[in-house]
């Protein structure tokens, strides 16, 4: 049985949540970008950007789809949308072979 408690964060933003994520989705929503690829995805898979330095496209590019998906946070959903904004940049994935 999930049970929500609630919680406090550290900026005061009182949530409910049923999971032992210590994220507070107040916040996490507060600092979502909104000019950028990263704005098209949720916030797992922004955080595992974050984590790995990659803030651009360009940034993105240096890196093959199989490396992108063994990333904690990158869903199935997440390549689709990211092939997509590589692709009207006039960028790809790099090339594993």
């Amino acid at each position: 049985m999930n049970t929500r408690s609630q919680r406090t964060c550290r900026n005061g933003h009182q949530y409910y949540k049923s999971s032992a994520c210590p994220v507070c989705p107040i916040c996490e929503n507060e600092r979502k970008p909104t000019d950028s690829f990263l704005a098209k995805l949720g916030a797992p898979a922004r955080r595992a950007f974050e984590r790995e330095g990659i803030a651009t496209l360009e940034q993105l590019s240096a890196y093959s789809e199989k490396e992108i998906r063994t990333l904690h946070g990158i869903g199935p959903s997440t390549i689709p949308t990211l092939k997509q904004a590589l692709e009207l940049a006039g960028l790809d994935f790099k090339s594993t072979a």
